[in-house]
């Protein structure tokens, strides 16, 4: 067996120097969203070992292109290849399971769907290619291909030359030396659409087996800012974050906004915002303690979407401006015999760990990043220049980044509800600690002393 030991190739006790080989392959194969690069090494042996021997190494790196460990998703496709899609994995069988439910979400994150965001004209209609029989999901690979159809390379052509500040156009060159320079390949939010027919998948899995539903809104557009403790997130509604274009469930805050967007728009600029989520309904104990607690995995799912910059669960910052005594939410028992707690500062996650209460998080987006007033960059070659880009863009992103961020937040409960399940339900569950049943102790030397006195 061969493993790797401060740079040196360790076989059999016999160390070797994959600095020296030959007959490199530079073969790229991927398994599971990791890349292996194999090539043949010569083997230098110690010296009581003269003979040199050919063997086989491996090294592992990952490219970043799959989320998940049971409920995986591998994302595919560039802004203006092709198409675009995913290949979900893990996904339970016997779930029920159409395009119409995808349907439904891809259609909340289309371009073109009102003045606020691109005018790009995609249907985005997606068309599952395996993994579902008779409307219900097989145990298998199920794979989703959405086409692109209203490409625009033309509009590109001085970015591929200069490049955007504060956009992906830089760095992709630095760690790839080549890219997709129409609309941006990977980095544009066209990436997405696999995500959000991935998250139809595992909202409905939520839905089906526990009542979990996910819902996000927006909360704030560059100053236009909800107030807090206006929206009710027990009792608001699909209906009420669908009502208009911006997706806030307060109608009058939600014109504030429209106009703020409207007002950058019309000269060529781009501002930012915060997208709220909540997460109703999750069984307790999903999560695990120390690297792969709950809001870890939420915090990392939601940054990777494209132009988001921050991430707060429950008080959040302000939480750090409170007391011990003012932050500790109190724990009491409902009428149903489960463990609560009075408020929820704690954001639905302590420990790591889901203790049954709402989960609610917020999530911040940069203006976008390719606006068309005139700004200096550089080229390629490396020339001090300006650029004015050309193309569909949004002035801001958060309303269509809604359905987004509530597809990664779907995602990552679906995974740990399989993982909670393949770890913590293969034995009865504690009726006390676990269920709603309780203990009668034995009284107290004062609850004894008060029975006795009254008699």
């Amino acid at each position: 067996m061969n493993t790797i030991r401060g740079g040196l190739l360790v076989s059999a006790g016999i160390a070797e120097t994959p600095s020296c080989y030959s007959n490199r392959s530079d073969i790229l194969d991927v398994e599971g969203g990791l890349r292996s690069r194999r090539f043949e090494l010569v083997r230098f042996a110690a010296v009581t070992t003269p003979k040199v021997q050919s063997r086989k190494f491996e090294v592992r790196a990952g490219v970043g292109n799959t989320f998940g460990n049971l409920f995986r998703v591998t994302t595919y496709g560039e802004s203006h290849g092709g198409g675009v899609g995913c290949i979900i994995d893990g996904c339970p069988p016997r779930l029920p399971l159409t395009e119409v439910d995808m349907q439904f979400e891809l259609d909340r994150r289309r371009p073109g769907q009102s003045r606020i965001t691109t005018p790009r004209k995609e249907t985005d209609t997606c068309k599952i290619l395996s993994g579902v029989g008779n409307g219900l999901t097989l145990g298998t690979p199920i794979a989703v291909a959405v086409p692109n159809t209203d490409q625009r390379g033309g509009d590109y052509s001085e970015m591929s030359v200069a490049y955007r500040p504060s956009h992906a156009d830089a760095t992709y060159d630095f760690k790839y030396g080549v890219r997709a320079v129409q609309g941006g390949g990977r980095s544009s939010a066209r990436e997405t659409i696999g995500r959000v027919a991935a998250g139809a998948v595992a909202k409905k899995l939520l839905q089906e087996h526990t009542g979990t539903q996910v819902l996000a809104y927006v909360s704030r557009v560059h100053g236009v800012e909800l107030p807090d403790g206006v929206i009710d997130h027990e009792k608001v509604t699909l209906e009420q974050i669908e009502s208009n274009i911006c997706r806030c469930p307060d109608p009058e805050v939600a014109e504030k906004m429209i106009a703020a967007i409207d007002a950058v728009r019309v000269r060529g600029d781009s501002v930012g915002g915060v997208v709220t989520c909540i997460a109703r309904n999750v069984p307790r104990g999903l999560g695990s303690p120390v690297f792969d607690k709950l809001e870890a995995e939420l915090a990392k799912a939601v940054m990777s979407l494209p132009a988001t910059k921050g991430f707060e669960i429950g008080s959040g910052f302000a939480g750090s401006l409170m007391t011990g005594s003012e932050h500790n939410d109190e724990f009491y028992i409902d009428d149903a015999g489960n463990i609560r707690t009075r408020t929820n500062r704690s954001g639905g996650i302590q420990g790591g760990i889901s203790n049954g209460e709402t989960i609610v998080m917020r999530i911040a987006f940069k203006p976008t990043s390719t606006i068309t007033s005139t700004q200096k960059t550089v080229t390629r070659d490396k020339q001090e220049t300006e650029l004015k880009a050309r193309g569909r863009h949004d002035p801001c992103v958060v309303p269509r980044a809604v359905p987004m961020v509530e597809a990664m937040v779907a995602l990552v409960l679906a995974d740990q509800l399989l993982q909670h399940y393949a770890q913590c339900q293969l034995f009865p569950e504690d009726p006390v600690l676990q269920g709603t049943a309780t203990v009668k102790r034995a009284p107290n030397t004062m609850e004894e002393a008060a029975m006795y006195s009254e008699h």
